[in-house]
Order: C-alpha cells, then sequence, then structure tokens
C-alpha cells in the first residue's frame, strides 16, 4: 500500500514540475508581455463584436427588407383580385344583358307566332 502511494505522489510531483516549467518556458518565449497579451485579447474581442453588431445589424435589414417586399406584394395582389373581380363582375353583367336581351327577342317571336 505504502508503494501506491508512494507513486501517486510522485506521479503528482511530475504534473506540477511539468506544469512549473512549461509556464517558466511560456514566459521566456513569449512573444509579448503579458499586458501587451491582454490588450490584443482585448482588441481581438472588440473587432469581434463589432462584426457581429454589424452582421445583427445587417441580417435586421435584411429582415425588413424582406417583410416590406412582402407586404408591398401582397397588397399589390389583393389590389389586383379586386380588379379582376371588378372586370369579372363587369363581363358577368355584359353577359346577363345580352341573355336578357335574347329572352325579350324569343318572347316576342313567341308573342307574335301565338297571336
Amino acid at each position: 500500500m505504502a508503494r501506491k502511494d508512494n507513486t501517486t505522489m510522485t506521479d503528482a510531483l511530475k504534473i506540477v514540475g511539468g506544469g512549473i516549467v512549461g509556464a517558466g518556458l511560456a514566459l521566456l518565449l513569449a512573444p509579448r508581455t503579458g499586458k501587451e497579451t491582454r490588450k490584443g485579447i482585448v482588441t481581438f474581442t472588440k473587432g469581434i463584436g463589432s462584426k457581429s453588431d454589424k452582421a445583427v445589424r445587417e441580417f435586421g435589414y435584411d429582415i425588413t427588407h424582406f417583410a416590406d417586399s412582402v407586404g408591398k406584394k401582397a397588397a399589390r395582389i389583393l389590389h389586383n383580385g379586386r380588379e379582376m373581380s371588378w372586370d369579372a363582375k363587369k363581363e358577368m353583367l355584359t353577359a346577363i344583358e345580352k341573355g336578357r336581351k335574347g329572352l325579350e327577342k324569343q318572347r316576342h317571336k313567341l308573342s307574335r307566332l301565338i297571336g
């Protein structure tokens, strides 16, 4: 049991030691200072934020434009539908009037035949 505890402790020390050595090497080999790195991260984050804001604004504009376009087309279709229905009504009234005149002629013919 003591051997297992010893192995676990050795592994833990290796991990901590590796972390310390890695951190030291990172500090020595870092291309910029910590302050410069933090400033770079902030600048990068702001750039991403402004790009996402721009994308959201453009998307909103596109959706608004699309909705306006659909609304205008729907109004145009409705207006054309009313005009078509008025034209259809006029044609129907014309046909009824022609039919009425035809029936009137036939009534006159029958009344002359009957006497």
